[in-house]
């Protein structure tokens, strides 16, 4: 869903239209508004198509036959206008992905969710056949997936079943050739039992995650549709019971939809039909619609806000760090998360999802519901101090398999170090596993910065320690990529969505002193300025919970109380940290400034090392935002 662009058509008959759905080989959909506040799914159709009179008298008699379409699992034709310059219909608007958007998304449905699917679509064929229609072009992107089961969508271009032949005046087969019947493939005429292998096809994506004949060329996709037969190996005996019928070479031996409900028997009331990757979908949607009912009726969105919808495409490249750090770190001194501030929100337009700049908003804590994962088990946010922003450490049943509670800790944006041999695929996204004894860690890569990965990890006593990380990343992933809420409440003076790497300027360099400073990302939150020979190194973090200071002194630094300690190691030579206060979020909460440096190559004293710390801080302070 995208906003209107500048100058676009904002009615069509009595429809006030607000936003675009998508669009596909035969129009473009929309979003719309009837006047008594109904929303509708709006199908123009192409205007290459409104100059054809054969099509628009097939149109027109479809759209006859298809407003005697009603049912649950239908979205029933409300309005249209054939004769219209370019013809259009309005069909009731269902919220939630289609199935092929729901399965890029979180992968195949389990079991379950697919017998669900499997009444739903047989419900919906009973009611088009009924009236007389066969849909030709049953796909997953006409099914869309809603909080209470399937709806079938899109009979623009379906046809009344005694009308004639499957060919158009052109020679081309209507329809999808993964998802057609061997007749119709053919170019043979065809019955409701099309359908009905169309629905087998569909049943098998679905549970498998895969095109029931393939990729590759259209020519090649049709000649398995007739001549081979689909692998059902991997399916559980019960849904090859229920598919293999289905995608039988001759319609005779198909079963008819009420057939295949009589196979399934009845759904238990109140069940929730679908994974809760799916569901998260369908409540971001819902979000997308509110947000663009509530854009003024008449002003398009502004460029900034429609950026939102533009996949900008970007890396960044690994740097290697060699020498000096300053930290600018901002805590939530409690249990407590920073989106309790009593200030008002920063209303701005989204960026790209997986964007740095996206992932600094979100807040990971709230990306994961207790019963989010039903194949592992109940999740819950621990209690205590959080380390990182980008970070939530969930405690975690494990499911059923497991023996005693475990940490779940999911990171938007951690540094890959080392890439394992265990390739995993979530949501579209490609990654890795590494099992170490009884744990695991799944990370699925950033696709816009090189060198760092969504991780889920976590631990298991018996079976499969990937599981729960592997869910929840399932969870996650496509609830980013559709533009969650799950985000911090930030105000003005936050300094949450700062990028620290251009907010903050390079560190001093001494007087006549030739060599310089480069900068590298190393978190949402962690900015490092690496000096060249003996300037020493300097890292810009974020941090929802610095370490509290153990041996520090209060001074004041041009107005701001800073705390200023020495850092000492066996291994490492000292350091020195500068932290403080830059907003109160609330009574307990703040959001904390950390400043260190160190240099490994050159002896400093206590002094000579916060005097740099000083000077750097001095750099910092005025970049930020007004705190309190």
């Amino acid at each position: 869903m995208k906003p209107l662009n500048p100058g676009e058509q904002r009615h069509v008959g009595r429809y006030r239209l607000v936003a675009a759905l998508g669009e596909g080989g035969m129009g473009r959909v929309l979003l719309g508004v009837s006047p008594d506040g109904r929303l509708v799914a709006v199908k123009q159709v192409h205007p290459g198509f409104a100059h054809d009179d054969g099509f628009r008298s097939r149109f027109r008699r479809e759209v006859h036959t298809s407003r005697l379409v009603s049912g649950a699992y239908t979205a029933a034709v409300m309005d249209a206008d054939p004769d219209a310059p370019t013809p259009w219909l309005a069909s009731v608007f269902v919220a939630g992905p289609s199935l092929k958007e729901a399965v890029e998304a979180v992968g195949p449905l389990p079991p379950a969710s697919v017998r669900i699917l499997a009444a739903g679509l047989a419900s919906a064929l009973t009611d088009i056949h009924r009236a007389g229609l066969i849909h030709r072009d049953l796909k997953p992107s006409n099914v869309l997936l809603t909080d209470d089961g399937a709806r079938v969508i899109d009979f623009g271009i379906a046809r009344a079943a005694e009308g004639d032949s499957e060919l158009t005046h052109t020679g081309s087969i209507i329809g999808s050739p993964g998802f057609m019947s061997p007749e119709q493939a053919d170019g043979r005429p065809v019955t409701s039992a099309s359908d009905v292998f169309s629905l087998g096809g569909l049943l098998l994506m679905a549970a498998t995650g895969r095109a029931p004949f393939g990729g590759g060329s259209t020519p090649q996709v049709l000649y398995n549709v007739v001549h081979s037969r689909p692998d059902l190996s991997c399916l559980a005996p019960a849904l090859r019971r229920l598919i293999e019928p289905c995608l039988a070479k001759d319609p005779a031996q198909r079963p008819t939809p009420a057939q295949i409900l009589d196979f399934l028997g009845p759904v238990p009331p109140g069940v929730t039909p679908w994974p809760p990757g799916v569901h998260a979908l369908i409540g971001t949607q819902k979000a997308e619609v509110s947000q663009a009912l509530a854009l003024p009726r008449d002003v398009p969105a502004a460029p900034a806000e429609r950026r939102r919808w533009v996949s900008v495409v970007s890396a960044l490249s690994a740097v290697l760090v060699i020498g000096a750090a300053t930290a600018v770190a901002v805590r939530v001194a409690s249990d407590q998360r920073a989106d309790t501030g009593v200030a008002p929100t920063v209303n701005r337009p989204r960026p790209a999802p997986f964007t740095a700049e996206d992932l600094r908003e979100i807040d990971p804590c709230k990306l994961l519901e207790r019963d989010s994962l039903p194949g592992t088990g109940p999740v819950a946010v621990q209690e205590g101090k959080r380390i990182h922003f980008e970070r939530c450490d969930f405690d975690t049943a494990g499911g059923a398999e497991k023996t005693a509670s475990t940490t779940l800790v999911v990171n938007l944006y951690d540094k890959v170090w080392q890439r394992t041999d265990s390739p995993v695929s979530i949501g579209g996204l490609n990654g890795f596993k590494k099992i170490d004894g009884i744990y695991c860690v799944v990370a699925i890569e950033n696709p816009y910065s090189q060198g760092f990965a969504m991780t889920a990890s976590s631990g298991r006593q018996t079976g499969d320690p990937c599981a729960t990380p592997t869910e929840a990343l399932g969870v996650i992933i496509p609830r980013i990529r559709y533009g969650t809420d799950a985000r911090y409440q930030l105000t003005p003076g936050s300094a949450l969505s700062l990028d620290l790497c251009t907010v903050a300027e390079s560190p001093p360099v001494p007087p006549g002193d030739p060599n310089k400073f480069s900068f590298s990302l190393e978190g949402l939150h962690r900015c490092m300025w690496t000096g060249q020979k003996d300037l020493g190194l300097y890292s810009v973090d974020v941090l929802s919970a610095p370490s509290e200071p153990r041996n520090s002194e209060e001074r004041d630094l041009d107005g701001t109380t800073v705390s200023e300690e020495i850092l000492t190691s066996q291994n490492y030579p000292p350091s020195c940290r500068i932290t403080w206060t830059h907003r109160r979020i609330d009574e307990k909460d703040t959001e904390d400034v950390q400043i260190t440096y160190d240099n490994f190559d050159k002896k400093l004293s206590n002094e000579e090392l916060c005097s740099n710390a000083e000077q750097y801080a001095r750099r910092v302070l005025p970049k930020l935002p007004p705190g309190n």
